[in-house]
């Protein structure tokens, strides 16, 4: 009695001939693909210096977490004799990490402008300790920030709770780091890391922004926060408010002028409520309140809430609706 494959042939014989009909096309993909990266340049990175490691950057940020939050996060049986080895061993491994990509992200600049560089490495080790020495003033500046969060959120049930589980203390945390870098002039590193937290969170801020002391956004997904925007203290946010840029000035020849002011001012102890859009160098005075929806280019007083002017509704039971429904032709 003859097999049932046998019939047809061997199965597994044929399904590794036509795997290899179309695995011979490879080559020639591979080779137009290769002379593709060759004519787009802009968007391949070969033949040159290494730069910065997206998984090391997250690294770094994982790493910060346990100094700035510690017993939160990965290592959290930490106990008061312990806590010194804990910090030990973290600030070692930090400053390994950081100073190895700051030295590229140096490097990479200085390749990308042309100008002659001969001590990158050196410099990222001090760029690197002299961030780390920055390490207490930056905790205490986030327990304000998470202070902030539990004192404007009636649903906040605990400190906690907040540092567990509120977007708003990841995305605000990577920006306090990225901006002290951004301070000592360190390029690329800081717009990786916000960059990772706004695909975390929704929340995006950029390194370049000047943001006070307790400092809250609540919900936050969709919150957007300019290059050149500048916030008091205790200023509060809610989701989907924009601080952005009216327009985009040029030279002569049409090119971006990049460094100059085109974001808000935002003073201290202003209330920004859901999908406020505040646009161009204006500025938002202190103790302002801007209701949801307003869409501001102009200055606005001190002590002054903004809203949209109430609109206009109209309530029908349901059965008058299904009869609408039904005369609409």
């Amino acid at each position: 009695m003859k097999e049932k494959g046998s019939l047809t042939g061997n199965p597994c014989q044929v399904e590794m001939e036509n795997t290899e009909k179309y695995r011979s096309h490879l080559p020639k993909v591979v080779e137009e693909i290769v002379e593709s990266c060759k004519r787009e340049r802009t968007i391949a990175h070969y033949d040159t210096i290494m730069i910065p490691s997206k998984e090391s950057v997250i690294e770094i940020l994982e790493d910060l977490k346990d100094i700035l939050f510690p017993g939160y996060f990965r290592q959290q049986e930490v106990n008061a004799h312990s806590l010194p080895y804990l910090i030990g061993n973290v600030v070692n491994r930090l400053f390994e990490k950081l100073a190895a990509q700051i030295a590229r992200s140096i490097r990479h600049e200085c390749r990308r402008l042309q100008s002659p560089c001969t001590q990158c490495w050196d410099r990222g080790q001090r760029e690197a300790l002299d961030f780390l020495k920055k390490i207490p003033a930056l905790r205490k500046t986030l327990a304000g920030d998470v202070q902030a969060a539990y004192d404007g959120d009636p649903a906040a049930k605990s400190l906690d709770e907040v540092i567990f589980s509120y977007p708003c203390i990841l995305a605000i945390m990577v920006y306090r780091v990225a901006h002290e870098l951004h301070i000592q002039g360190v390029p690329l590193l800081p717009r990786i890391m916000t960059e990772y937290a706004h695909g975390a969170t929704g929340i995006d801020m950029h390194p370049g922004a000047k943001i006070g002391n307790n400092f809250f956004i609540d919900h936050g997904t969709g919150v957007v926060i300019g290059e050149t925007t500048e916030i008091g203290d205790r200023v509060k946010i809610y989701q989907g408010v924009t601080l952005g840029a009216l327009s985009f000035p040029t030279d002569f020849q049409g090119n971006l002028i990049r460094g100059v002011k085109r974001h808000p001012t935002i003073e201290d102890d202003v209330t920004l409520y859901s999908n406020a859009t505040i646009l161009g160098p204006t500025v938002i005075g202190a103790r302002s309140v801007i209701g949801g929806n307003v869409w501001i280019t102009q200055e606005v007083p001190p002590d002054t809430v903004v809203n949209i002017e109430q609109p206009h509704l109209h309530y029908k039971g349901c059965n008058n609706l299904l009869d609408d429904f039904k005369s609409d032709p």
